[in-house]
């Protein structure tokens, strides 16, 4: 993936989690229970968080090796994964669906996001 498409996850993940944020805050509140609508919120969190890393990693490429790429698409599942298993969970009860596997796939994304700022971490370029 080039840098661009880092750029444009990570404005895609922002705008979606202000939007979901605007949604837990002022339309779900009186729909799901406290303890879903937190769970959702954590969700909300995670992926305003990553969605910032992701941009920021991205703009700044040149102070990283070529093996950010990899870093990146970690922090990109993860997201995927951690926070969309959280919201769809928070809401099975409102969709009437069930998500039998679902739970399984948060804490995979949880593995991912560890995995993806492990990596980050040896990526950095060394100083000459």
């Amino acid at each position: 993936m080039t840098t661009n498409n880092f750029i444009r996850i990570s404005i895609f993940f922002a705008l979606t989690a202000v939007i979901f944020g605007a949604l837990g805050a002022h339309y779900l509140k009186d729909l799901i229970t406290s303890v879903q609508l937190t769970s959702f919120e954590i969700g909300v969190k995670y992926q305003f968080f990553h969605a910032l890393a992701i941009l920021s990693i991205s703009l700044n490429r040149e102070k990283f090796n070529t093996h950010v790429t990899i870093s990146l698409f970690f922090l990109f599942l993860g997201t995927l994964f951690f926070s969309f298993s959280i919201y769809l969970l928070a809401l099975k009860d409102l969709l009437v669906i069930s998500f039998p596997l679902l739970g399984l796939i948060t804490p995979i994304g949880g593995l991912l996001l560890i995995i993806g700022w492990f990596l980050l971490f040896f990526c950095l370029k060394k100083k000459k």
